[in-house]
C-alpha cells in the first residue's frame, strides 16, 4: 500500500512539475514576441495638434472641430456661444504606420492637408523593443482669403505655408501618457513687419486616463522664434475625451482660435490671463472603407 501511495506521489508531482515547466515556457514565449502599444492617445489628434496614435489601415477618420467665442465676452454674447470658428477634416489610414488627412478651417478661410508616419513604434518583447514612438509629421496651408490689396501684385505662393514636427512619446502604463514635439513652420508672408517667415515652437500633449471612456487631456506649446510676443501668445488647450462606441468626443478650453499646426502656434492672439479663453469641442469617428490587411 505505501508503495502504490509512493509511486502516485512521484507522479502527481511529476505532473505538475511538468505543468509548471509547461507554463514557464509559454511565459518565455510571450516575452519573446513583439508587442506594439496602442491607444496612448483615443484620438490620431491631442486637441489641436497631432497626436502619437494612429487610426489604422482602410481606416477613414471624420473629424469636426468647433469653438465658441470669448467666455468673457458676457452675457450679450451667451459668453461666447454666439459665434463659432470650425474645422472640418478627413485622415484616411494609408497603412498602419502612415496616414494622409485634408482639412479646411473657416478662420483664414484655410485648407490643410498633412502627412503623417511612424518609423518607430513603442513595443515590448521581441530583439528589438523601444521604450518610445516616433512620429514624423509633415505638411502644408492654402488660405483662400481675398488680397488685402488688389491693386498690387499678389503671388499664389504668398498663400501658403509649411510644417514640419517630429513627435517623440511614450505611454507609461494603461493611465498615463506624455509626447513632445518641436515643430518647424515656415509662411511665405507673415501678417506683421516684426514677424519672421520660419518659427519654431516646442508642444507639449499628455492624457490621463480617468475612466473606462473618459480621459483628461491636455496639450501646451510654447513658441520659441519667429513670432511678435507682445502680440501673439503661447496656445494652451486643456479638455476631457468621451469615447462612446466609434465616436470620439471631446470638450475643451483654450485660447487659440486657429485649429490647423500653423494657425494655432503662430496665430494666438488671446491670453489665459486675461481670461480670453474659448469652450469648444472635437468630434471624431471612425469608418472602416478600406482593407485592413
Amino acid at each position: 500500500m505505501r508503495k502504490i501511495i509512493v509511486i502516485l506521489f512521484v507522479i502527481n508531482s511529476s505532473s505538475v512539475f511538468a505543468q509548471s515547466d509547461l507554463l514557464s515556457l509559454v511565459d518565455k514565449k510571450d516575452k519573446s514576441k513583439k508587442e506594439h502599444i496602442s491607444n496612448a492617445f483615443k484620438s490620431a489628434r491631442v486637441i489641436n495638434g497631432e497626436s502619437m496614435e494612429f487610426i489604422g489601415k482602410g481606416v477613414l477618420d471624420v473629424r469636426i472641430l468647433h469653438r465658441f467665442g470669448l467666455i468673457n465676452s458676457g452675457f450679450n454674447n451667451l459668453y461666447g456661444l454666439d459665434q463659432a470658428s470650425m474645422r472640418f477634416g478627413f485622415g484616411y489610414g494609408l497603412s498602419k504606420n502612415l496616414t494622409a488627412e485634408l482639412g479646411r478651417s473657416n478662420v483664414g478661410k484655410e485648407w490643410d492637408g498633412s502627412l503623417k508616419f511612424r518609423p518607430i513604434w513603442q513595443s515590448t518583447g521581441g530583439s528589438w523593443p523601444s521604450p518610445v514612438s516616433v512620429v514624423l509629421v509633415t505638411g502644408s496651408t492654402i488660405s483662400t482669403m481675398p488680397w488685402t490689396d488688389p491693386t498690387r501684385k499678389n503671388f499664389f505662393s504668398s498663400r501658403m505655408a509649411f510644417y514640419n514636427e517630429i513627435i517623440i512619446g511614450r505611454k507609461f502604463n494603461e493611465i498615463f501618457t506624455l509626447q513632445i514635439a518641436p515643430i518647424f513652420i515656415h509662411r511665405n508672408m507673415v501678417p506683421l513687419a516684426t514677424d519672421q517667415n520660419d518659427a519654431y515652437a516646442c508642444s507639449v500633449g499628455t492624457r490621463f486616463k480617468l475612466s473606462k471612456h473618459t480621459a483628461f487631456v491636455a496639450e501646451y506649446t510654447y513658441i520659441i522664434q519667429g513670432v511678435d510676443k507682445t502680440v501673439y501668445k503661447n496656445p494652451l488647450s486643456i479638455g476631457f475625451d468621451i469615447e462612446t462606441g466609434g465616436h470620439v468626443f471631446q470638450l475643451h478650453f483654450s485660447n487659440a482660435t486657429g485649429m490647423n499646426e500653423k494657425a494655432f502656434i503662430t496665430g494666438t492672439t488671446n491670453s489665459w490671463a486675461k481670461g480670453e479663453i474659448s469652450f469648444g469641442f472635437n468630434l471624431s469617428r471612425v469608418f472602416t472603407v478600406g482593407h485592413s490587411n
